[in-house]
């Protein structure tokens, strides 16, 4: 009898141990659910639709707080970023994207500033061809006449200077 008692105690404290063992296992299994950065990751890419041009990341009314949570719900639900920015854009529209969806006559957003970007690059570039071109033709003037550059003067005139510079040179 005695260890019949014996043999079932150990019995129930084993099993006991094994239960307390396992459970930290099942806890760990479950996980914690979606982190505040997985969440936000998401909720930057969507804006309040009561509060305008806010992020949802920083925006604090209630109606944002319920939005993260709704976010976080559908992370733990294992949906990815692009279903549930569909769901919210199914529910307000694409007005709560803080990017427009490349289609349709949203491109315009991203090739305008690139073809004025490359325009003015070609205008800059163009504009300083021709500033530096046109400095090539210039004749200086002097009293309102044109002096002639010195590689076209004539000998006469060469001379006559050579003499002018050696009679201020002995005077």
């Amino acid at each position: 009898m005695v260890t019949e008692i014996k043999k079932t105690s150990w019995v129930a404290a084993l099993s006991i141990l094994l239960v307390v063992c396992l459970i930290p296992a099942a806890v760990y299994a479950q996980g914690s659910g979606p982190s505040d950065d997985e969440v936000n990751a998401v909720a930057k890419q969507l804006y309040c639709p009561v509060c305008e041009n806010i992020p949802l990341d920083a925006c604090g009314t209630t109606a944002c707080e319920q939005w993260r949570g709704v976010i976080r719900d559908r992370l733990a639900e294992g949906w990815s970023e692009d279903q549930i920015k569909e769901y919210f854009v199914a529910q307000y529209g694409d007005r709560v994207l803080a990017e427009p969806p490349r289609e349709g006559f949203n491109w315009v957003v991203y090739i305008v500033p690139m073809v004025i970007f490359v325009g003015g690059g070609v205008l800059f570039i163009t504009g300083i061809k021709r500033w530096r071109d046109s400095g090539q033709d210039r004749t200086l003037r002097r009293g309102g006449k044109k002096v002639p550059e010195p590689d076209k003067l004539s000998d006469d005139d060469i001379k006559r200077v050579e003499e002018e510079l050696l009679k201020r040179s002995k005077g």
